[in-house]
């Protein structure tokens, strides 16, 4: 019997194919597979210790048996994302070409994490949206308005839905921004992001209890970061369909892997003054004739953000990774 396994291994594990991963929990992959002309959904690991595979990778594998393999190499990515702290990093996704943040007229959103996500999403050269989902709640629409404003002023778009109460209306104003693009939706939990991928993503409960059963995740389906695929005609990417990616609810999203330099060019309101302090290695900290400095000052560059950035420089020096 064990020398039957073993024949039965080397058969398969010949089989060299390549796929897209659809699902990440911990070491364990679902990949979207094709080997030797099969479409196939394959259970995967990487080779040794690596866990450096992201959801929307898109990959080159070898069969180990009928429904798992062996991650032999990763494609070139054209974006990735992720989060970090000052011991570790965390990859959202891979070959993402925009961010919806979404947030909510209640519960109360955080502006913390939204302007860190467009941080993120500026240093990986990814468009982001902001989604105001619940707008029926209109006691506190004006005042949610007013927030977002700030965001809305530095070219980042705002698009009002109620994945609940207008479903149809929300298809309308979100399906021509999803086609022909690969989005991760980002948010805290509460925002309504899963009514959205419901709304947007037929079927959605059943292929998270599929991915669910296949990476033996029990009941913890938000624990996961998962890609579904858009089979819309119109909504093709680089030949490959469009696709949304759905990630946990998060609290804090650290960004202790970006540079200095990184970091003033991801805040884009820096950008006019960027090159035109008194000194070329200016911080835009405590400096005198800081042209960043002077903008806050003047109110062309939110206190609040300029705060953010101060944070973000000084975590980036914490790291330890």
């Amino acid at each position: 019997m064990a020398e039957h396994n073993k024949q039965n291994g080397k058969q398969h594990g010949s089989q060299a194919g390549s796929g897209l991963v659809i699902a990440a929990h911990g070491r364990h992959y679902l990949v979207q597979g094709t080997v030797e002309g099969k479409s196939l959904k394959l259970q995967c690991v990487t080779r040794g210790k690596k866990s450096d595979v992201a959801v929307g990778d898109r990959v080159q594998l070898k069969l180990t048996s009928p429904n798992q393999g062996v991650i032999e190499a990763i494609d070139e990515r054209r974006s990735l994302l992720y989060r970090s702290d000052q011991y570790k990093s965390k990859l959202l996704a891979a070959n993402v070409t925009q961010l919806f943040i979404v947030v909510a007229t209640e519960p109360g959103f955080a502006d913390d994490l939204i302007s860190r996500a467009l941080v993120a999403a500026e240093a990986a050269g990814v468009t982001a949206h902001i989604v105001l989902n619940k707008t029926d709640i209109v006691d506190a629409l004006e005042k949610t308005r007013q927030r977002l404003q700030l965001y809305a002023v530095l070219g980042y778009p705002v698009h009002e839905v109620s994945a609940r109460a207008f479903p149809e209306q929300t298809c309308a104003t979100l399906a021509p921004l999803l086609a022909g693009q690969s989005t991760i939706l980002i948010g805290q939990s509460g925002m309504g992001k899963s009514s959205l991928i419901n709304l947007i993503v037929p079927d959605a409960d059943i292929a998270v209890r599929e991915i669910s059963a296949a990476l033996d995740t029990g009941k913890h389906t938000t624990t996961f970061t998962r890609l579904y695929e858009m089979d819309a005609a119109d909504a093709s990417l680089d030949g490959h369909p469009a696709n949304i990616i759905d990630s946990p609810g998060f609290q804090e999203f650290g960004l202790y892997q970006l540079s200095e330099g990184m970091l003033e060019r991801a805040f884009v309101e820096f950008s006019p003054y960027l090159g035109k302090c008194k000194f070329y290695n200016c911080h835009h900290l405590t400096e005198p004739s800081c042209a960043v400095l002077e903008a806050v000052k003047e109110n062309k560059i939110a206190t609040m953000r300029h705060q953010l950035y101060v944070q973000l420089l000084h975590e980036s020096s914490q790291k330890l990774y």
